[in-house]
């Protein structure tokens, strides 16, 4: 299998994307479909260079009357690669990104004639070495949680705790996969933008964890939903 290493020049200016959820993750992935004209151009330019998006998330609620213009943002990001796309007869784009790593936007670009989307200078965070000697306490209690019930039930448990007893992969490795693979509805996405700005291992680790914990919670209640046959089956309200 061939490993591709993508670099990001922190000196140049990256295409802004933003939301108004925290939908890309570092080390995940997320499919989108690209409509709007001013998007498209920004995938057209991103395909002729290095293909790198900043995926990042409006600031309050003003965003839904200002959306055709330029909302404020919030400044942590995630730095993607367009790993796939097709681009349909109309214009229209479909793309997988996959997320390089986490960013604080230093300075928007102003606004370019020939430029229809927003861009952004963006330095790198939480890219020190990680302790990992601090972290063996997360590890304990996150195999612990998700070998047990409800949590072993995930999709993504069984290889959160492969990684987890294997020595070989460091505990920050593992929080990682969590925090971009955990399961989340509309209520989880302060704690996902949290988790993406956190610059520290150990503030990432104490937000997956309480992540975890909620979504215990939530199983829990959710659970007696499972004995009662519906054709909807288990729901998250």
């Amino acid at each position: 299998m061939t490993t591709t290493t993508i670099c990001v020049n922190f000196g140049r200016p990256v295409p802004v994307f933003p939301l108004h959820v925290t939908r890309l993750m570092p080390h995940g992935i997320a499919a989108f479909e690209i409509i709007e004209p001013r998007y498209r151009q920004m995938i057209s330019d991103a395909l002729d260079g290095v293909g790198l998006i900043a995926m990042a998330m409006f600031e309050g609620g003003e965003w839904k009357q200002q959306y055709h213009g330029r909302p404020a943002i919030r400044p942590a990001v995630c730095v993607g690669h367009i790993a796939e796309h097709f681009k349909y007869p109309d214009g229209r784009y479909a793309i997988i990104l996959q997320g390089v790593c986490r960013g604080r936007i230093v300075e928007e670009i102003p606004p370019q004639e020939d430029k229809l989307y927003r861009q952004a200078m963006i330095e790198p965070i939480g890219v020190e070495e990680p302790d990992e000697d601090l972290l063996l306490d997360y590890r304990e209690t996150l195999c612990s949680a998700l070998n047990a019930e409800p949590l072993k039930d995930l999709r993504i448990a069984g290889d959160a705790v492969k990684h987890l007893t294997n020595p070989e992969v460091p505990t920050s490795a593992v929080i990682e996969f969590l925090g971009a693979n955990l399961p989340a509805n509309a209520a989880d996405n302060e704690a996902r933008y949290q988790w993406l700005a956190a610059s520290e291992i150990d503030e990432r680790a104490k937000i997956v964890t309480l992540r975890l914990t909620g979504l215990e919670s939530l199983l829990r209640k959710a659970a007696p939903q499972k004995k009662v046959e519906c054709p909807k089956g288990c729901n998250w309200n």
